[in-house]
C-alpha cells in the first residue's frame, strides 16, 4: 500500500479547488482502495504518543476565527479500533496509547481527506504527535509502521516542510521567501534520494525559520521514516504566503499531478490571526 505526506496549509483549502487539492484528489483517485487510513497529523500535538480508537470520531474544528461555513465541514468517517491495537504492537517496545473519548479527526486530516477520499467511507484512525520525544524517535516510529501497509493501511503524514506562521506575508500568496524555497528545495533533494537522511535537515542555515516548532514538520519524519531508502515521489510543490510549503509527496505511487489544476492555495482571511495555536 502506498503512502504521504501530504503539506495541508490553512484549512481554508478545505472549501476550495486548486491545484493542491487537486493533487490531493488525484492522490486519492490513484491509490488502491486502502483498508483503513492512519493519519499522522500536525495538530494532535500532545504528551504522549496515541491512536485513535474510537468507532465514530467526530470531526474535530481546530481552530479559531474562520467562517462559519468551515466550522461547518463534517468528515464522518468510521474509526476502526482494532487498528489502533494493531499500531501500538508494531511500535513495541514504544508505548502508544489508546485514545477512546478526547480526539477524532483534526483539520490537518479532515481537510486533505475531504479531497482524496470525499465518500468519508474509509475507516480513518490518527497518531499523535508525541511532543517530548526526540526527532529521532518519531523516525523509528515510521519505520516501525511498515507493516500496516502490507496489511491493506494507507500512512498518511500531513504537515508542512516549512510552517512559519509568524512570517507570512500576504502580498506573496503563491511565492516563498528565499530562505523558505532553499530548505523545500533541500529536503526536496533528500526526500528523492535518501528520505531516512530528512533528521540531518535540523542542521539546515534555514532550519529555525522554516521550522520554529516541530508540530508540522514530525509528521513528514514518519512517511521518510517508512521510505527509508525508498526515495519519495513530489505530488506538487509550492508554497503560500512566503513562509508555508504546500509541497506533497507520495511513496510508492506515481501520480500524474505536477502541473495540473491552478490557483494559489487558500489564503487566510486577514482577520483571522496567524499563530501556532490556530492553524
Amino acid at each position: 500500500m502506498p503512502a504521504a505526506f501530504l503539506g495541508h496549509g490553512n484549512p481554508m483549502n478545505a472549501l476550495e479547488r486548486n491545484r493542491y487539492t487537486e493533487a490531493w484528489r488525484v492522490f486519492g483517485e490513484s491509490v488502491p482502495r486502502p483498508r483503513a487510513i492512519l493519519v499522522i497529523s500536525a495538530h494532535w500535538y500532545t504528551n504522549a504518543t496515541a491512536v485513535t480508537a474510537m468507532p465514530r470520531p467526530r470531526t474535530i474544528h481546530d481552530f479559531y476565527g474562520f467562517p462559519q461555513e468551515l466550522f461547518d465541514v463534517e468528515y464522518p468517517a468510521p474509526g476502526l479500533p482494532e487498528l489502533a491495537y494493531q499500531v501500538a504492537d508494531v511500535c513495541q517496545p514504544r508505548w502508544v496509547g489508546r485514545d477512546i473519548d478526547s480526539w477524532g479527526i483534526d483539520h490537518g486530516t479532515w481537510s486533505v481527506l475531504l479531497h482524496a477520499f470525499p465518500d468519508a467511507d474509509i475507516p480513518v484512525v490518527q497518531m499523535s504527535l508525541n511532543a517530548f520525544k526526540p526527532t529521532d524517535q518519531h523516525l523509528e516510529l515510521g519505520e516501525k509502521l511498515r507493516p500496516l501497509r502490507e496489511d491493506g493501511v494507507l500512512i498518511v503524514g500531513s504537515g508542512n516542510i516549512v510552517h512559519n506562521l509568524r512570517a507570512v506575508n500576504y502580498k506573496m500568496p503563491d511565492s516563498p521567501f528565499p530562505w523558505a524555497q532553499r530548505f523545500d528545495d533541500d529536503a526536496r533533494e533528500i526526500l528523492t534520494s535518501r528520505p531516512s537522511d530528512i533528521a540531518t535537515l535540523d542542521g539546515h542555515r534555514d532550519y529555525d525559520l522554516a521550522v520554529p516548532t516541530p508540530d508540522h514538520f514530525w509528521p513528514l519524519l514518519y512517511i521518510a521514516g517508512l521510505a527509508g531508502d525508498e526515495p519519495l515521489q513530489p505530488l506538487v510543490q509550492g508554497h503560500a504566503a512566503g513562509s508555508i510549503s504546500m509541497a506533497a509527496y507520495t511513496l510508492g505511487l506515481t501520480c500524474a499531478s505536477e502541473g495540473r489544476g491552478d490557483g494559489a492555495a487558500a489564503r487566510l482571511p486577514e482577520d483571522v490571526p496567524w499563530d501556532e495555536s490556530n492553524v
